[in-house]
């Protein structure tokens, strides 16, 4: 691989799937169940899950270069970011902007293989991606707002397959999805909450605390709740409910071992907490396939 192009790989942090995995499974939850919902052929979640694989991967990498413009003054400061191509060095502003300019241009790309509802709705998610990285700047809930960004396909998701949202279900299966994010990024952040102090960041890690773990716990409750009724509106079967069953334990399972003043534990909790929405997504994906061998 030529030199010159390292940096720009890992500005999109392709070394580190876990990102785009966590971005991938609300659209992932949502059109599995739109699919089951709708009885459609295998032939149409198959095709939107392989264009919101290849949206997430390209979005989660535009996401990272606009965070990393906001904050390379800040990623100097920060243990575990000063070797970030920008906060080092190695790429100037005017290079990241340049490239993600062609990041924005491929995921609009993918974003026009969808329906005019679905173009609109996708559409209207950047400004959120735009400002999460600020928010850290000005309140203690900017995973909050990370929520409702990674978390937009599991309306889009929806509009994609079925020309427009089922807002009974896709409300209850956002705003879980939301909390779960809740969960993931409060793990994450208190890897870095002493230099955040030293730097001005603010997130939940700091806000939570020593009463990370109770807050998280009821966060993980709220998500695995309104996922399930999401299910239940949607008329899930069985299979659905033990997905969500093993994603709720994975959670627990997280919070229970995560040592919140450790690093390498956070991020290993981090990493755990993105298995429980591959839970929920095996758990659609197992009855829509068992529609679709019932209905052969």
């Amino acid at each position: 691989m030529p030199k010159s192009i390292r940096p720009y790989l890992y500005l999109t942090r392709i070394d580190k799937p876990i990102g785009t995995l966590l971005l991938f499974y609300p659209c992932a939850w949502s059109i599995t169940m739109a699919s089951y919902a709708l009885e459609a052929p295998l032939t149409t979640p198959l095709m939107y899950i392989s264009l919101f694989g290849l949206g997430a991967v390209i979005m989660r990498g535009a996401g990272c270069t606009i965070n990393d413009l906001w904050d390379r003054n800040l990623d100097k400061g920060v243990e575990r970011t000063k070797s970030r191509p920008l906060a080092a060095g190695k790429l100037t502003p005017t290079q990241a902007i340049g490239f993600l300019g062609l990041q924005l241009a491929a995921g609009l790309g993918v974003l026009t293989q969808l329906n005019w509802y679905s173009i609109l709705l996708g559409a209207s998610s950047l400004s959120v991606v735009t400002i999460y990285p600020f928010m850290k700047r000005v309140t203690y809930w900017p995973q909050a707002v990370l929520g409702l960004a990674f978390n937009w396909g599991a309306l889009l998701g929806w509009s994609a397959v079925a020309g427009t949202v089922n807002w009974s279900v896709c409300l209850p299966l956002y705003a879980g999805g939301i909390c779960w994010t809740l969960v993931y990024d409060s793990v994450y952040a208190h890897q870095d909450k002493k230099d955040d102090v030293n730097m001005g960041i603010r997130s939940t890690a700091l806000l939570f605390g020593e009463r990370t773990r109770p807050i998280l716990s009821a966060l993980s409750a709220s998500s695995v709740s309104l996922i399930t009724y999401a299910g239940y509106i949607n008329g899930q079967g069985m299979l659905f409910y033990g997905g969500v069953g093993l994603a709720a334990a994975q959670l627990a399972r997280v919070l229970w071992q995560t040592d919140f003043d450790s690093r390498t534990s956070c991020w290993n909790g981090f990493v755990g907490c993105g298995w429980s929405g591959f839970w929920v997504w095996m758990g659609a994906l197992g009855d829509y396939l068992m529609l679709v061998s019932m209905s052969a």
